[in-house]
């Protein structure tokens, strides 16, 4: 896509009416996975193959950490019902809609303002409420499909814009998007995003004592393009304009090996590069410079893996702020302990291996090991050991369970913290 085309583009999606949609990694618009129950009936006036699907997602979150908070014990469950169609009879046209409840008790601080547990236990960050999280229609067209309304984003490995799935409410995006597969190994993808729901409550406040919100409104443009030349070679670039936060842009080349032997080599190799955003409204000048970098590459051989990765989210330049993604799922990146959830002013450097195990009927397990550091002084922040086995049950269609633990050993950041995780996933 020509910048000029990328112009008219971005000038179309701000004139678009109000919608949104569900876009998965790669820029691909992609109908929502379903485990389709019988069909609820066979047509309406307007609606027709109509299916239900769900979720069951029971977890148990202990938090420790090396101060006089108390340990939180929180027993939490997503359940989420969703609904889709085809609509009006109409070839290619169809919606789809989705309602979550988080409901959870036990001994820890969920966020909210009024908690009594406020600053008497660690946080779990899941806060009891009920939202719609999806609801959005598709037009599929040729080799060109058109959402709108609200949906979940993950882009790539969600670096920058995800859907933080891994609390038990996801942040959704009130967005209007069109993806396009016409030209063989291209997929490009623009969406305009107009609200974002995040996962906390309307009353919720941080730690620090900053409030937040279910949701914010802004106007931001996600573009993102890959050309896959073969399994070895795909490079994707990509330009997300978060409108009063900064534009970031960047290339990526990913692709996989085949070693021989029942061994096989997947690598990422990344850079990208924050500036002032395009779309800014704020009366004070919004500024940014700052730089990322990302290499990784994991081998498996015959089920056994191992891997490495280097991360740098830069300190930012001319004393503006470090390299940061507001939009990511965050959880999976710098550690479960999520001691990293936002940038530290000096920056990040994260190096880290991991070795594992994954077959069919066993699962995957795994043990990474975290070295956090500043980009600017190279000072310690500490070092992070997670440990994961995750695996189907398979006596219940549709079962998985999976446990999962974080030590975080601080050295100039934040404190000891240790977490555990027990979780069951039902979908049906």
């Amino acid at each position: 896509m020509s910048f000029t085309q990328s112009k008219v583009f971005k000038k179309a999606l701000l004139l678009s009416v109000v919608s949104s949609q569900i876009i998965f990694a790669g820029g691909e618009i992609n109908p929502v996975e379903e485990t389709a129950l019988a069909p609820i009936t066979e047509s309406f006036s307007f609606l027709s193959n109509v299916q239900a699907h769900g979720e069951l997602r029971p977890r148990y979150e202990y938090v420790n950490t090396n101060n006089a908070t108390g340990n939180a014990s929180a027993f939490t469950n997503r359940l989420m019902l969703g609904v889709s169609a085809d609509l009006l009879n109409v070839n290619g046209l169809s919606v789809y809609l989705e309602a979550i409840n988080v409901a959870g008790s036990g001994n820890y601080w969920d966020l909210s303002a009024s908690d009594s547990d406020r600053g008497v236990y660690n946080v779990v960050a899941d806060p009891s409420q009920t939202r719609i999280t999806q609801a959005y229609v598709d037009y599929a067209f040729s080799d060109s499909l058109l959402r709108a309304g609200r949906q979940g984003v993950n882009l790539d490995n969600q670096r920058f814009i995800g859907t933080v799935n891994w609390r038990q409410m996801p942040q959704t995006y009130d967005a209007v998007a069109f993806s396009n597969h016409s030209i063989e190994g291209l997929s490009l993808m623009a969406a305009y995003v107009w609200h974002v729901n995040t996962i906390f409550t309307n009353d919720s406040v941080l730690p620090n004592g900053t409030p937040k919100s279910s949701g914010f409104d802004t106007g931001t443009v996600l573009l993102h393009a890959t050309y896959k030349i073969n399994d070895a070679f795909a490079l994707t670039a990509y330009d997300y304009m978060i409108e009063d936060v900064h534009d970031t842009y960047g290339i990526a080349a990913t692709g996989k090996f085949a070693l021989g032997g029942g061994t096989g080599l997947s690598y990422r190799a990344e850079y990208a590069k924050q500036t002032d955003p395009t779309f800014n409204k704020l009366t004070t000048n919004k500024t940014a410079d700052a730089e990322y970098y990302n290499i990784e590459a994991t081998l498996n051989m015959s089920g056994f893996l191992a891997g490495v990765r280097y991360e740098v989210l830069g300190a930012g330049n001319g004393g503006n702020a470090a390299f940061s993604t507001p939009l990511a799922t965050l959880h999976g990146q710098n550690g479960w302990a999520d001691m990293f959830l936002g940038t530290p002013t000096n920056g990040l450097v994260d190096v880290n291996g991991m070795i594992g195990y994954k077959a069919k009927g066993f699962g995957v397990a795994k043990i990474v090991y975290h070295d956090f550091s500043s980009d600017r002084g190279s000072i310690n922040y500490g070092t992070e050991i997670d440990v994961l086995y995750k695996n189907k049950i398979s006596a219940v269609k549709g079962l998985s369970g999976l446990l999962k633990a974080s030590f975080y050993n601080a050295d100039t950041f934040k404190v000891d913290t240790t977490k555990y995780w027990v979780m069951l996933d039902y979908k049906f």
